[in-house]
């Protein structure tokens, strides 16, 4: 396969260009003449907000049938109401950093072919927004949360004009788990448990809820 333009088909691409009304086909166009031009698979899509591999599949479309034109328009690639519900269940259950991933699993399990662009506004129109979990300490217990609330506000009016509650807690610097970016439904707070690791480094303190005093002091590790 030949990869390279002649002086009269760069003519007949930017003619085309030029006076084609369908952005599908002139962002074909622009992929051929900038691969001809050296550019790479990842330059490409950065400069036309599509990912590598629909660049890729562009090129070899047009160097391989010389085909510009996209199949039935796009619209095998669509999911249908049963996909849509499907795939949705999906991201509510597993964290995708990449919208490229997504796009395989929709290949490998629905047959359809999207790109990362047209992935990205499937996302946006079914509630799905690129945002961090939301992190919760590995041994966090609810029920226990809860059933110390009601102690404390019993404690609480028990310390009236007797005294401050404080709360007091050490804390040790430590590597924490870094969380990123991925694709949540919209109004969902995923939880990610995170680790840690303790240092050499020791600290204790307390608060109290009146007037957030604080005490602390540093002991040896």
């Amino acid at each position: 396969m030949n990869n390279h333009l002649t002086p009269s088909e760069r003519d007949e691409l930017i003619k085309s260009h030029r006076k084609e009304r369908d952005g599908r086909i002139r962002d074909r166009i622009k992929a051929v003449l900038a691969f001809d031009e050296g550019y790479s698979y990842s330059e490409i899509a950065r400069i036309l907000l599509l990912d590598d591999e629909t660049i890729r599949r562009h090129v070899d479309d047009y160097f391989s049938k010389a085909k510009l034109k996209p199949e039935n328009g796009g619209s095998k690639s669509d999911l249908d109401e049963n996909e849509t519900a499907k795939l949705v269940k999906h991201v509510e259950g597993m964290t995708y950093p990449y919208v490229k991933d997504i796009c395989t699993y929709v290949k490998l399990n629905f047959g359809k072919v999207y790109s990362v662009s047209g992935m990205t506004k499937w996302l946006h129109r079914n509630n799905v927004c690129h945002k961090k979990p939301h992190a919760v300490p590995a041994k966090a217990n609810a029920q226990a949360q809860k059933a110390f609330v009601k102690e404390y506000e019993h404690l609480s009016k028990d310390a009236k004009n007797k005294g401050l509650i404080y709360f007091s807690d050490s804390f040790h610097p430590q590597y924490q788990t870094r969380l990123a970016y991925g694709w949540i439904l919209r109004g969902t707070r995923k939880s990610i448990a995170t680790t840690a690791r303790q240092t050499r480094l020791n600290f204790i303190g307390a608060v109290s809820l009146e007037g957030h005093t604080i005490i602390h002091t540093e002991v040896g590790g």
